[in-house]
């Protein structure tokens, strides 16, 4: 199966890291979209607020962030979904995750979410993360 074009459009802006990464992951982020965090328990609504947290991510996780496999669903009205597993550093600690997307017909990702494991690999990203929220 090809790649998807939500998730080709997220490597791009994942490997990139900078300013021009930016416009592109506002045209990719549906207004309604969803983050879930696997540090905050209630969902975070509207694209704004993903795009914080995105971007927080990407500076926290992207310096060693590799994509080691991935997993696509695409409906018949041109929506998907995708599971996306990583590795990566963060503060020594050895982090295993997921990211699981999901787009509208349109390719605009209407829900992004973040599994992590192992627990200290997570309480790392915790603290790099909230470091990094606190300064925007």
């Amino acid at each position: 199966m090809t790649t998807p074009a939500p998730v080709q459009a997220w490597h791009r802006i994942a490997a990139a890291r900078d300013e021009a990464s930016l416009a592109d992951l506002d045209a990719l982020l549906a207004e309604e979209c969803v983050f879930r965090s696997p540090a905050v328990h209630t969902p975070q609504e509207g694209k704004p607020v993903t795009t914080a947290y995105l971007l927080a991510a990407m500076a926290v996780l992207g310096p060693t962030l590799r994509y080691l496999d991935e997993w696509y669903a695409v409906a018949e009205d041109g929506g998907g979904s995708a599971v996306l597993e990583f590795g990566c550093e963060v503060g020594g600690r050895s982090v295993h995750g997921v990211d699981m997307l999901r787009w509208g017909a349109d390719g605009r990702l209407t829900s992004f979410t973040v599994m992590i494991r192992p627990a200290q690999g997570l309480e790392a990203v915790i603290a790099a993360m909230g470091a990094e929220l606190s300064r925007a």
